[in-house]
């Protein structure tokens, strides 16, 4: 399949991954079921200002909620390599010469899945392990808290790959007072280590779909492994947050999931982000006018 506009199926990946055409995408990001073993969920609840509520916020305030959705998936394979194994083999082939996987994967399977990409891509592929660290949930007390998720990064071609550090957007430095002035107001390149919040309950990024994962930690892997007008796919698309960066970067992109709801919420949210662009437009063309008329 040639593919000339961005797009979005629906089906099963390993259907789907044969028809795509080789060496198609500069970037490819998946981040597959976690084999946590539990089934995944995402409420969404309203609550407003109650007396005698069923919970307690800021100040010892009272609010009730109600159950506005729920979305749902079983997060649980017998064979959880085999499931992979085929679909990391279409990703080593629908990658560009110069393309980057990135993968992210549960810390409980990282090592299993890494021998499997070693053996896939070859291990002097392995770029790197990013541990996206958060601070969030519930608290484990009879072992240090799990606050992070795991992201095997390889590439096609250890020797010809893309990578621009200057793109990546920079973080302040942890002692600024130990760098020059000039430097600690420029910030510093990330490390391997990301410290990022998730998606918040109440944030403007928020879907309601299990799992969903913040446009910030994707926005970094497009903008380092990637161009303008470059292809990035997600065959395990979820809310799609891989296309909604590279909508808003310029980037082509291939999504494709088995779920109809997880289609339907890409989709919306993919639309919202055309409509308020195309308003921004609207908007800064009109400024332009009303400065050359003045």
């Amino acid at each position: 399949m040639e593919l000339s506009e961005s797009r979005i199926m629906l089906g099963d990946n390993l259907d789907l991954l044969p028809t795509l055409a080789d060496e198609t995408f500069q970037m490819i990001y998946i981040d597959p079921p976690f084999n946590t073993g539990r089934v995944q969920s995402r409420k969404t609840i309203a609550t407003e200002s109650n007396k005698q509520g069923d919970r307690t916020g800021f100040g010892g305030r009272r609010y009730s909620s109600r159950l506005l959705s729920e979305s749902s998936y079983k997060d649980d394979f017998d064979d959880y390599l085999g499931f992979l194994a085929p679909r990391l083999e279409h990703a080593h082939r629908l990658l560009d010469p110069s393309g980057t996987l990135y993968f992210h994967i549960d810390y409980r399977e990282a090592h299993y899945c890494k021998l499997l990409l070693d053996e896939i891509f070859g291990r002097e592929c392995f770029l790197n392990e990013i541990i996206w660290a958060y601070d969030y949930g519930a608290r484990a007390k009879k072992r240090w808290p799990a606050k992070h998720d795991t992201i095997l990064v390889y590439v096609k071609d250890q020797a010809n790959f893309y990578y621009d550090s200057e793109e990546v957007d920079r973080e302040p430095y942890m002692a600024p007072g130990l760098v020059t002035p000039e430097k600690a107001a420029r910030g510093k390149l990330p490390t391997d280590v990301w410290w990022h919040t998730i998606v918040h309950t109440n944030g403007s990024e928020k879907t309601g779909y299990p799992t969903q994962k913040p446009e910030g930690v994707l926005r970094r892997m497009v903008l380092a492994s990637s161009r303008p007008g470059d292809w990035c796919l997600d065959f395990f698309a979820g809310s799609g947050t891989l296309a909604a960066v590279a909508e808003k970067l310029g980037r082509n992109y291939v999504l494709i999931d088995e779920s109809e709801e997880a289609i339907t919420i890409a989709e919306a949210r993919l639309s919202e982000i055309r409509r308020l662009a195309a308003e921004d437009g609207a908007g800064a063309q009109a400024s332009q006018s009303a400065s050359a008329s003045a």
